[in-house]
């Protein structure tokens, strides 16, 4: 089949056709990946299995906020849709931590060239790139599509169409899975040889909240992500354009179960956010929190990320994270983003590019999913440290001064477009670079204290 498939070009290297592509999951990678796929000539149809996200006002089951970066600005820059995001986009230029009596601390992300990531709304960035899809006369959306199975050597899948009752069979040349982290097409997958696939579930959930607008205006400092660590908990706010905030409480689900009548509620938020309570609103809180079920949070890896013949997965499908590195759109959008030069330098070889593409991306898609985890920690706990804030310090000193040469880890993985993998390992370099340092200082510091007793004897 990848053989047929290469065979459809001319000897110039150009593509002679142009190839039926299906994108099962019409959600924000799906619909980015079809537009790029729209403007390379080829023929896209998208398969959701919800309603049309325009014609609702909620989706439930996704969080409301999202925070757009690097990776995410470039692709959507690529497709010409970055200002028109940024305009709607709130920035954040660093996180705003809230301590028990209710002070705040703001720490910069870059407190060297001031960069932010922006609060933007999922719904309003789903419904732009589907505004943006629908002007391709070579993109095909179709809504209340449920992708029920897939025969992988004939590249067909089956659809029930929720709103009618009824089947559809679809065969194209590229199936592609953008259906999220419990994907279809990666359940198809499974059935190949060779094809590795590991979820992990962490022991904590999330539900959430709401910090209404007063008269019209921000109750809290906006342009940042604010942040109420607790060591083994913590709770967030990122800001909306009706000048409201959504707020997400993260902790065990054991804290959770915990938490049964209202009393246990105020009492909880009493001893642990005592300065949200007045800002949620004591009566929305209780509303708010106990129609609420807390949600799970899961980490997917799955490798290679293209199979033979022709099943490739993007954003959440192939690496679906925690959200506390805020990088699961920008990390599906940048799939959308190397896919795309990948294809244009194989000049449309599909089989060599996606096979590349799989094998360049899968280790990166791991990495960022590892960095994810590792963010809790951060955010939760270590924000609070000493050691963290002196560390930080240390990093942008360095950086103001050696710009191209020591990019701290927040910054490489918000504010560039480096590899993640090559992220961690730069952070490791660094690590070692400034344990280096230490002993030299220790040991200098030592021989001084030496040389000063000794000549107090003489």
């Amino acid at each position: 089949m990848s053989q047929e498939f290469d065979e459809m070009v001319t000897t110039n290297g150009q593509s002679d056709q142009h190839f039926k592509i299906i994108i099962v999951g019409g959600g924000l990678v799906g619909s980015l990946a079809a537009i790029n796929f729209a403007k390379k000539g080829h023929d896209v149809h998208l398969y959701e299995y919800r309603e049309d996200i325009r014609k609702i006002e909620l989706v439930k089951g996704r969080s409301i906020n999202l925070a757009l970066s690097a990776r995410g600005r470039r692709a959507l820059a690529e497709v010409g849709l970055e200002d028109k995001l940024l305009k709607h986009g709130i920035p954040m230029r660093g996180r705003m931590l809230h301590d028990l009596a209710g002070r705040t601390q703001a720490v910069p992300y870059d407190s060297n060239t001031n960069q932010c990531i922006y609060s933007v709304g999922r719904k309003h960035l789903n419904e732009v790139l589907l505004n943006e899809a629908e002007k391709y006369s070579n993109i095909h959306l179709n809504f209340n599509r449920k992708m029920t199975s897939a025969k992988l050597r004939q590249r067909q899948v089956t659809f029930h169409d929720e709103k009618n009752d009824g089947i559809e069979n679809v065969a194209g040349d590229l199936i592609v899975g953008c259906d999220g982290a419990f994907s279809a097409v990666r359940r198809a997958m499974l059935q190949v040889p060779g094809f590795d696939f590991s979820q992990t579930y962490i022991d904590h959930g999330y539900i959430e909240l709401c910090i209404p607008p007063v008269n019209g205006e921000f109750q809290m400092e906006v342009n940042y992500l604010h942040i109420w660590p607790r060591g083994k908990f913590m709770m967030i706010a990122l800001p909306n354009q009706d000048k409201s905030w959504t707020v997400t409480l993260f902790m065990p689900f054991s804290n959770f179960a915990s938490i049964v009548t209202i009393d246990d509620l105020l009492t909880f938020f009493t001893e642990n956010f005592p300065d949200s309570i007045d800002f949620i609103g004591e009566k929305r809180l209780i509303d708010d929190f106990f129609k609420a079920t807390p949600q799970h949070l899961v980490s997917i890896k799955c490798r290679p990320t293209y199979v033979d013949p022709n099943f490739l997965l993007l954003g959440d499908a192939a690496h679906a994270m925690v959200p506390f590195y805020g990088q699961g759109m920008n990390a599906g959008f940048e799939d959308c983003t190397i896919l795309s030069q990948i294809l244009d330098q194989h000049q449309n070889h599909f089989h060599l590019a996606l096979k590349e593409f799989s094998d360049c991306r899968w280790p990166n898609a791991e990495a960022i999913c590892d960095l994810a985890m590792y963010n809790y920690v951060e955010m939760r706990d270590l924000v609070r440290s000493k050691s963290y804030r002196l560390r930080k310090i240390l990093d942008d000193f360095l950086y103001r001064i050696f710009a191209n040469y020591w990019i701290p880890l927040y910054n490489s993985i918000s504010f560039s477009h480096m590899p993640y993998k090559q992220c961690i390992d730069n952070r490791k370099w660094q690590d070692k670079i400034l344990s280096r340092i230490m002993v030299f200082g220790s040991i200098s510091f030592a021989g001084i204290l030496g040389f000063v007793y000794i000549y107090s004897k003489r």
